[in-house]
């Protein structure tokens, strides 16, 4: 047998010190191994016994030895500074690739590709070679993302929209009237579609599966209202979205659900079909006449829907319920139903922050342009 030439003797502490760190603690494989190979090597075995219980080369198991005999108990527990292979890409050429992400693409082309900037890169002589992913993690560093983008929606703030505006949050503010009621009220388009195999129900380290074909049975209208001070809300599924269904929607409002109000306040968007003129539409003068003496049309601004509480119901009846294929109105009623019933018994309601005072602060810039 060859003798050893690094020879592994722990104290007591140190050897009470390897155990704990394999008893708790989360610390990181290549750590755990080299302190059960020198707890074993203490005991003197071979360097081959070692290997296989431990599950490394013997090779390791040597120089793990060795460098517990040159650098000490302390230093073989922590990993050795690993300078890596040089970056490819320098100071310069990381430059030129966060500002070809952030420039106009080529004609034909809708973005930069990973792919195209690192052949630009290479065409440019920045680099000899390089992959995409390596573009991708240079910029990502960076916080740039060329393969994402964002929309947004300006509104152009002048006395209109701050008028329109302000007139919403003051009703928001009120208490609760059931003589005046506030009722906020949007629509949302849904298609109907229908799955064309049975999908497969969730199981014990398995998602629920789905084919991802399905037939498309046309589309439906959801109007959507809600009441903010009452934490009521009604959901009217209709064929289409029409001046007459819209008419529907409100005399259903005045005669079913708030029968005794003097004057029901609806807010809602701009839409071609939130008008008067709907109800004429509909019904005779004399009784279209009589349902718009009891409704009170409020008007968000121009891009500005987020002001619509009904929108916010909306997003949860499609998380909570309708974000999934349902095949024809009949099933899609039956569905809702249920949904609105529970949140109309428990009363839920939109915690409303943003008041006049809040939007004065907000838009001070605004307001003062409007005055100028």
């Amino acid at each position: 047998m060859r003798k050893r030439r690094y020879l592994v003797q722990l104290s007591g502490e140190q050897c009470n010190q390897l155990n704990s760190l394999l008893r708790k603690g989360k610390h990181s494989s290549r750590k755990l191994n080299r302190a059960r190979v020198l707890l074993l090597c203490n005991q003197q075995k071979e360097d081959k016994e070692v290997a296989q219980l431990v599950g490394v080369s013997e090779q390791t198991v040597r120089n793990i030895r060795r460098r517990f005999f040159q650098e000490g108990f302390h230093a073989i527990l922590n990993e050795k500074k690993r300078p890596g292979a040089p970056q490819k890409l320098n100071i310069k050429g990381e430059a030129y690739a966060i500002a070809l992400a952030c420039s106009d693409p080529p004609e034909g082309r809708k973005r930069w590709t990973l792919q195209m900037i690192a052949d630009k890169l290479v065409e440019l002589r920045y680099v000899d070679s390089i992959t995409a992913e390596t573009v991708r993690f240079r910029l990502q560093r960076k916080v740039v993302k060329p393969w994402q983008y964002k929309q947004w929606c300006i509104s152009e703030v002048d006395a209109a929209f701050v008028c329109q505006m302000e007139d919403i949050l003051d009703l928001y503010e009120e208490g609760w009237d059931s003589r005046h009621p506030i009722v906020c009220l949007d629509e949302k388009p849904y298609q109907l579609l229908e799955h064309t195999h049975k999908p497969l129900p969730t199981k014990p380290r398995k998602p629920a599966r789905e084919d991802y074909t399905y037939k498309r049975n046309g589309t439906c209208n959801l109007f959507v209202l809600f009441s903010p001070q009452a934490g009521w809300r009604h959901v009217k599924v209709t064929q289409q979205r029409t001046a007459k269904d819209y008419a529907e929607c409100l005399k259903d409002l005045v005669d079913m659900r708030f029968p005794d109000a003097e004057r029901i306040r609806i807010v809602q968007d701009n839409l071609n079909t939130h008008k008067g003129a709907s109800l004429y539409k509909r019904f005779p003068a004399e009784e279209a006449r009589r349902i718009y003496k009891k409704v009170e049309f409020h008007y968000t601004p121009k891009h500005a829907s987020w002001l619509n509480m009904a929108e916010i119901e909306i997003h949860v009846l499609g998380k909570q319920c309708t974000d999934r294929r349902i095949g024809d109105v009949e099933t899609l009623e039956r569905e809702i139903a249920p949904w609105e019933e529970e949140r109309n018994q428990c009363e839920a309601v939109v915690h409303w922050k943003f008041t006049t005072e809040k939007a004065r602060g907000k838009f001070k810039k605004a307001y003062d342009n409007i005055k100028n």
